[in-house]
Order: structure tokens, then sequence, then C-alpha cells
């Protein structure tokens, strides 16, 4: 499929929803002739889950370490994972892509089962975006297959945001959406926008909570809900228009800069992104594993 602009839908999704990220990230470019790729950072937490990220409170995180921004991020990208398989139904028939997975070949270790779409748009008459997206399931809608995006919001502390789900879901439901808004604003925009991108017709949402406050090894899932990708982004005011405008005014920028390899990365303390340029070698897994040897080196002489 040939284009000129190559992403994946999570990388996608984290540049569209930029202005809702409180958390600092980085994304690597790579300029050739006309041609742009984004990825992520080889060993960098891109692909780690959010939690709490826009709450107005921080998490305190001296009281219990279990409730730390890095193992609340752990935890939650471990729900997803699981909860993204259980909801499967096993032995039922399943829907065939041209193409294999490309991580199954040789591995003993099953792969999580996921289908990978790739996808092409026309931004412009100069710039033709080509992207990997992700669908996790399907599901049987008046005797077609709708295609889903399954994803999972985590409860790990009832007094961090003053709902308690196990005796609130069934009822007020919309209260502890609007609450996860309110924390969550950018993980639920980024979800959002990667089920638009894979033509998603459904998401199907799981509400998860520990089985004690205390224990975040062990969950338990209270419910589930569907709804359009679409309406979805309208219930939350996410307009598709300005994610659109957001990934093409990088484009543009990217297009001005010489050829070579660069940075990406969201400010720590402001809502503002920056660009730096590295050098070509930079963050190449081989020569990281030789700076690491290098080091060990260096202890065991001193």
């Amino acid at each position: 499929m040939e284009g000129n602009v190559y992403a994946t839908d999570k990388i996608l999704s984290r540049l569209m929803c930029a202005p809702r990220s409180a958390y600092s990230w980085d994304v690597v470019v790579t300029k050739t002739g006309d041609k742009l790729f984004f990825d992520k950072r080889d060993r960098s937490d891109f692909d780690l889950l959010t939690v709490h990220e826009t709450a107005q409170e921080p998490l305190e995180e001296d009281k219990d370490p279990h409730n730390s921004a890095g193992e609340l991020s752990q935890e939650a990208t471990q729900i997803n994972q699981n909860f993204s398989q259980q909801v499967l139904t096993e032995g039922e028939r399943a829907i065939e892509f041209e193409e294999g997975n490309p991580y199954e070949g040789g591995s003993q270790q099953k792969c999580a089962k996921q289908a990978y779409r790739y996808r092409k748009w026309q931004l412009d008459e100069n710039t033709v975006l080509v992207a990997r997206c992700e669908l996790d399931g399907y599901t049987d809608n008046k005797g077609q297959d709708a295609l889903l995006s399954i994803k999972a919001l985590n409860e790990f502390d009832s007094k961090a945001t003053g709902v308690d789900w196990r005796h609130k879901l069934e009822n007020q439901r919309g209260a502890i959406l609007a609450t996860e808004l309110k924390n969550n604003a950018n993980k639920l925009a980024r979800w959002t926008a990667e089920a638009l991108l894979s033509g998603a017709d459904q998401i199907r949402l799981g509400y998860v909570t520990r089985s004690m406050m205390k224990d975040n090894r062990n969950h338990l899932v209270l419910g589930t809900q569907m709804c359009k990708p679409r309406d979805f982004a309208a219930q939350i005011n996410l307009k598709v228009g300005n994610l659109w405008g957001i990934f093409k005014s990088i484009v543009e920028l990217c297009r001005t800069l010489a050829d070579g390899k660069y940075l990406l990365m969201k400010d720590p303390n402001k809502q503002t992104i920056l660009l730096y340029q590295v050098p070509e070698d930079a963050f190449d897994p081989a020569e990281e594993e030789e700076e690491e040897e290098e080091e060990e080196d260096v202890n065991e002489e001193d």
C-alpha cells in the first residue's frame, strides 16, 4: 500500500489527542525525501496506558505504592490485554484476513487474538497516510459482522474518584463515565480516535475493579457497554475534524525539515510539543545494548 506518511493508530491517536495529554511522551520522526515515518522508541513506555492522568487532584503515591502512576499504568495495561481476550467467545467462527498475524511466525508463544488492518487516507494532493490499525473482535449485528474495538476502564480506589463502581454502576453508569472522562480524558479520547481510525463499528467498553482495593493483581468485571465510535466521540466532545487538523499541522511542520531523525516530545510541564534533531543511530536497539554492556564493564572494573 503506497503512501508518503506512515504510522500506527496508537501513534496517530497520541498525536491527534495531544491537547488532552498531561504526561510527557515522545515519538520518533524519520524524514527521507518526501516520506515521513512516525515510530515509537524501543524500550519506551509508549504502549502503557495512563490512569488518573487528567484528574484535578494528583495521586497520593506515598500512601500506597500500588497506586503510584507507574504501578497503575502497568495494571491498566494488563487489564486491557486480558479483558480483550476474555470477552471473546471460544470456538466461534473467526474472520480471516488475507495475511496472517505477522508476530506469530516461528514463535512458541501464542499471540493474542487481534487483527491488523492497513488503511489509507488522502489528506491533500501531496499527502497520503498509510496506517496500521488494530481490531479486537467482531459481533453479530442484524446478520452482519460488526468489527469491535475492546477496551476496559478500571477502578483502583473508590475514594480517589468519589464513585463506588460496585454500588453505582447499574443505576448510575452515566455518572461513572462522566468521572472517568474528567480523570482520564486523554485515554478515552485516544481509544475513540483509534476506533475511528481502524474503522471499528462499535467500541465494547468494560468496567473492571479490584477484588480488594489493596490487591492490584486480582480483578472483577462489573459490566460492559457498547457504543458507536462517532456517537461516543460526540458524547466526549471529541471533534474528528480537529483530530485530523492537528495531525496535518504536525505533518506540514515535519515536511519543512531536512532529511534525518527527530524526536517529537510533549513537554512534561507545559501544553507544548518540542521537536529535537537526533543522530541517525539514536534509539537503535543494537547501539543501546552496546552502551549498556560498556557501562557494565566499567562498573565491574570499578
